[in-house]
């Protein structure tokens, strides 16, 4: 059920991130979308692998994970870096504002819930996914500073540093699955 309510929330939020993303031309909030799409894939690959057992599933449902990740850090890193360098100016809003403040309460209940359900049956792609979920939370909580900063204090380039903090989550992230989870 856990995977389900975040699948539902993020098929949602990856509509309303897009127009909000557009809207304010933000990177860290199109980057954000893309992170609830790659979370959106995980939350799939997660009940793709609930139903079946075995190693070799695990594994290639971790990799699955990992290679979104790769993903959205090398775009992001792409992106934010052009966003300094030209020095562009994100207009975020209201919405951005709310949206990314309900988000990060959200995925920090349902990587609470993922992480307790995940050790209780014992299954390491449920515990990744519950840290994919929790790195959502603080992404959402760190695109909210970053929109926060850009529309009360003119700080353009805060815009362009969140994108570089998902990075390097995404990053690291990616690291873990790859290198521990051999």
């Amino acid at each position: 059920m856990l995977e389900f309510a975040t699948l539902g929330w993020n098929v949602g939020g990856v509509g309303v991130l897009a127009v909000l993303a557009l809207g304010a031309s933000s990177v860290a909030l199109a980057g954000f979308a893309l992170d609830s799409l790659i979370e959106i894939g995980a939350s799939v690959v997660v009940i793709w692998e609930l139903s079946g057992a075995g190693d070799e599933r695990q594994h290639r449902a971790l990799r699955l994970i990992g290679v979104a990740f790769v993903a959205l850090a090398g775009y992001l890193s792409v992106q934010s870096s052009v966003g300094l360098v030209t020095r562009h100016h994100a207009h975020p809003g209201v919405g951005a504002i709310v949206w990314t403040a309900l988000t990060a309460v959200v995925m920090f209940a349902l990587a609470g819930g993922k992480h307790r359900t995940g050790r209780a049956l014992g299954n390491p792609v449920l515990e990744t996914e519950a840290r994919v979920t929790f790195i959502d939370g603080i992404l959402a909580a760190a695109v909210l500073v970053a929109v926060l900063l850009d529309a009360y204090l003119g700080w353009w380039w805060a815009d362009a540093l969140a994108g570089y903090l998902i990075v390097f989550y995404a990053a690291r992230e990616a690291r873990q699955i790859f290198i521990v989870n051999k």
